[in-house]
């Protein structure tokens, strides 16, 4: 899920919740005179609203929840909503158009992230005070305990249920591969969690299609050449991707989707 690009913890929040206390001047290299700065959301505060916002709790084992009347999981109900209008409509069309297929004869499929779009790891963002550190990172995906994103199963049925295929595409690692796939089990995704359906990050032998992507000496593509690329692959197989989800924008950039479907995420940034 993140990379060197990610500002730890709540300093990316701040950039992206920026509210701005007033303006002053500053001047800089490249400008002798004083130009308007706003001053960043005060983190005390900050952490108080995504507080308010998930309806932030710890239940009995000192573990954190979300709430399911929460501010969060409105605007998530929203969002699928208008998804599930959507992939019926996508379907419909399919169903009555190539023998059950949609657009040029492939078949619809929708793509989902899977670190809060599928599940939810708002317990190590407020037990790491947001801030993320790779071992302990490794260690609770592995622990595969997370919950799932609110709503995010019953969209899943839906599709299935519309004869819609369903992937997981995620920057997760390929160690991380079994510790995503039987979080998912256990948090109620009923589908196929094979190698075909669950499409991790593997660095040290990318599969063909990602070929470009790694050197001998490092790997080159970004979060978005990533994604774009495995979903370029998966319609290559024969599907149409009607839509893509995911609470990053880096999720979703790169084309080869329909539409694309943004789940909210004011707790870390992935560019």
């Amino acid at each position: 899920m993140r990379k060197s690009l990610r500002v730890a913890g709540l300093a990316t929040a701040c950039t992206v919740a920026g509210a701005a206390l007033y303006a002053t001047g500053v001047a800089s290299a490249d400008q002798a005179g004083p130009r308007p700065t706003k001053e960043p959301h005060n983190i005390g505060l900050l952490v108080g609203e995504i507080d308010e916002y998930y309806g932030a709790s710890q239940d009995a084992d000192g573990v954190w929840t979300s709430s399911p009347d929460s501010p969060y999981a409105k605007d998530l109900a929203r969002i699928q909503a208008k998804a599930k209008k959507d992939i019926k409509k996508a379907a419909r069309k399919a169903h009555h158009g190539h023998g059950g297929q949609g657009a040029h004869g492939k078949k619809p499929a929708i793509v989902l992230d899977v670190d809060d779009t599928a599940l939810l790891s708002f317990d190590y963002e407020k037990s790491t005070n947001f801030t993320y550190n790779k071992d302990s990172w490794d260690a609770y995906v592995k622990a595969a305990k997370r919950p799932a994103v609110f709503g995010m199963p019953e969209l899943v049925k839906y599709a299935k249920s519309r004869g819609v295929e369903v992937f997981f595409l995620t920057g997760l690692a390929e160690s991380q591969r079994e510790g995503a796939v039987t979080n998912l089990a256990r948090a109620g995704y009923e589908t196929s969690l094979d190698r075909t359906h669950v499409f991790t990050k593997n660095k040290a032998n990318p599969p063909a299609y990602l070929s470009h992507c790694a050197t001998p000496d490092a790997w080159k593509c970004d979060t978005v050449q990533f994604k774009e690329g495995t979903r370029k692959h998966i319609e290559s197989t024969g599907y149409d991707i009607v839509g893509s989800f995911g609470d990053q924008v880096s999720d979703l950039a790169g084309g080869y989707a329909d539409k694309t479907y943004k789940l909210p995420n004011p707790t870390y940034f992935v560019g």
